[in-house]
This record gives structure tokens, sequence and C-alpha cells, in this order.
């Protein structure tokens, strides 16, 4: 029989944690109510087992939107769960995930529950196990995925609307960087003879140029493959919106992320002190929610904890604050959520206005350098000549 670890509240309010048998997740909560507990967290117990089931990339993001979407649907047209995977394996394109739904038809199958192999597996995001296993203990699964994949086509568009905003600037520096390593590379040797010839001292501008253009060069190669090597590692270890360079439009955009999750788990009926630890990763400073986690567990509320913790705006914290006197904590959360993302588009709005010229301004600069950089000794030599 598995165990679990779990974490709980005593009759006094105290946090208790330790591990039991039981032959789900779900059995292992009824376990703990029967003895006065309430449970915080319920997790499986890391074994040999477990760490052997687990393998392979994480889940992607469209794909946790396309697998709560046609496991909801599924449900609800009577389909069992066991053939609900079967169905999702046979239409999956990727061999990756057609393993997978396999992998887990066979230990629903052998009695587990579809949370618990999920969070075997390691491949899906905390966030939707814990409300896979919150639909399951409440008999409300359908119900539940269908809140799941509204939160993950959110999040996808709000990832499409800052890659949007951020698409335009870097194709003018990518255009304007290629313009300039052409001349750079291709004109200015060709010409450098010729300014060699003259015999004459070239122009500053000239003479910085060729400087640029043999450095160039020599160690172009070397740079290029450098900038695509970190690149490449920014995309693969960064988050999305640490690219942003303005603090406060980060700000609100992860605010917007995280706030509009956590409304969502805490209406699947999840635990606030589970729920603030399930969405702590999706935040670039995930200590901070750490620190609101640990003065909501003694005592705390939400709102009070947030302002404590100093580094959330205050028009959240009040918003929260008012929610949470009221009884719509989760309403509150959201409304958190759309307010960031309103403040958050019209930053964009106004940071893409000004970087449009200013970008122009400045390729057109360098451009313009470039050019009057090889027109000056040419001039020069004109004026010998006649």
């Amino acid at each position: 029989m598995p165990r679990y670890r779990y974490t709980a509240y005593d009759s006094q309010g105290k946090t208790v944690s330790g591990e039991l048998e039981a032959t789900s997740e779900a059995s292992a909560v009824q376990s703990l109510r029967k003895e006065g507990l309430v449970p915080v967290e319920v997790r499986p117990k890391a074994g040999k087992e477990k760490s052997g089931e687990r393998g392979g990339k994480p889940v992607s993001l469209e794909d946790h939107l396309l697998f709560c979407r046609s496991l909801a649907s599924y449900l609800r047209g009577g389909l069992t769960l066991s053939h609900v995977l079967v169905l999702l394996a046979k239409q999956s394109p990727s061999v990756d995930l057609r393993t997978l739904y396999t992998r887990l038809k066979t230990e629903i199958e052998g009695g587990k529950s579809l949370g618990t192999g999920m969070r075997a597996s390691g491949r899906f995001r905390e966030d939707l196990v814990g409300m896979v296993e919150s639909g399951e203990r409440s008999g409300s699964l359908p119900q539940i995925l269908d809140r799941a994949s509204r939160l993950y086509r959110l999040e996808i568009g709000l990832r499409r609307r800052v890659r949007s905003a951020l698409t335009y600037p870097l194709v003018m520096i990518a255009v304007g960087t290629a313009v300039v390593a052409f001349l750079l590379v291709y004109v200015v040797p060709k010409l450098s003879a010729l300014f060699a010839d003259m015999g004459e001292s070239l122009p500053l501008p000239t003479r910085i140029l060729l400087w640029m253009s043999s450095a160039l060069e020599i160690a172009g190669i070397p740079l290029l493959v450098g900038g695509l090597v970190i690149f490449l590692w920014l995309r693969r270890k960064g988050s999305l919106f640490s690219k942003l360079p303005l603090k406060g439009l980060r700000e609100r955009i992860t605010l917007s992320l995280v706030f509009s999750h956590l409304a969502t788990l805490l209406d699947c009926g999840i635990p606030l002190v589970q729920a603030l630890s399930m969405i702590a990763p999706m935040d670039p400073d995930p200590s901070r929610w750490e620190s609101v986690s640990g003065r909501v567990r003694k005592g705390y509320r939400l709102g009070q904890a947030l302002q404590d913790e100093g580094s959330f705006a205050e028009d959240a914290v009040y918003i929260v604050q008012v929610g949470e006197a009221g009884g719509e904590l989760s309403q509150a959360l959201q409304q958190v959520a759309d307010n960031s993302w309103e403040i958050a588009e019209n930053r964009m709005a106004r940071l893409a206005d000004l970087v449009e010229p200013a970008m122009v301004l400045v390729l057109g600069a360098v451009v313009g350098f470039v050019v009057l950089a090889i027109l000056l000794p040419i001039f020069d030599l004109s004026s010998l000549i006649r």
C-alpha cells in the first residue's frame, strides 16, 4: 500500500506533519479528517517506484490546455477515465505524449487516482495536479478541468500578446545589426585599400569605421556563435517576463498571471497555503510568496500578509483586503489580475509608441555614421583630383 506525506492543522490550529498508508490520496485525506485534522497538503511519498517513473520533458502549456479541454469534454460525454486516456493517446501526434497517456491509463486501471499518476510522472504543472486532485475528491473533475482550460487559455493569450509587443523592436534590432554588419564586412574592406593609397590622414569617423571593420573581421564568427549560445541559454533558462526591460511592467504582468492562477485554485477548493506554494514558481521572485505563505500559516489573513511582505502594489493589496473582508477572496484576486493586465497592456502600448520612432532614429544615426565615414575620404579624394 502506498505511503503519503501530509501537512495538516490540528484542532488547536497548529501545523502537524507525518506519513500514513492509504489506497489513494483521497483515502488519505479522509483518514486525516476522521482524526480531526484539516489537510493542507497530501503528497505520495517519494520512492524507487516514483523516481523510476519520472522522465521526459515537461508537458507544454498548449498540451496542458488540450489535455484539460479534451478530458473535460469526454468525461461529460459519459466515457470512463480509462477510455478517455486511450482516446487521448490515439489522437496525440507526439509519441512522447502517447506514451505518457498510456502509462496514466495503466496506473488508473491498477487502482491509482489520476492526480496521483500525474504527480508521479513529474510531467504536469503543479497547479494542474492540485486541481485534478481537488476535483477527484469533490467529484467535480469535469467542471474543474473546464476552469483549468480557461486559465491556460488566458495564460497562452497573455504570453502571445507580450511576445507580439516585443516582436517589432527585436526585428528592428536584427535588421539594423544585419545591415551594419554587411557594410562593415563587405563594403568597408573593399574601400580600405583605396583609403590607404590616398596617403592623407583619414577623418576620425573613417578611422573608427576601419577599426570596427577589422575587429569584426577578426572576431565576427566567435561573436556570432557566442551571441547565439547566450540567446539559446537565456531562452531555455529565463522566464517569459524576465526579458522585459521595465520592472514595473514586468511586475504587473506577473501579478496578472499569478493572481488569476491563485483565484482559480481557490475556486477549485484547494487550501490557500497549498495554493500559494503552487503559484510561487510562476513569479521570478518566488521567495516573497513563500514569505506570504509562512504568514498565512501563522494565522495572518492574506491581505495582511501581502501588505507585511511589502513588495506588492498598494492597489492589489487593498483590493484583496476588501474582498477578504466581504468573503469574496477569489473574486478579489481575479479583479487584481484583470486590473494588473489592463495596466500592463496600457504601458506596453505607450512603450511601443515610444520605442518605434526611437529605434528608427537610432538605426538611422548608425547607418548615417557608416555612410558619412565612407563618403568623407571620397570627398577629400575628389577635391585632390580637382
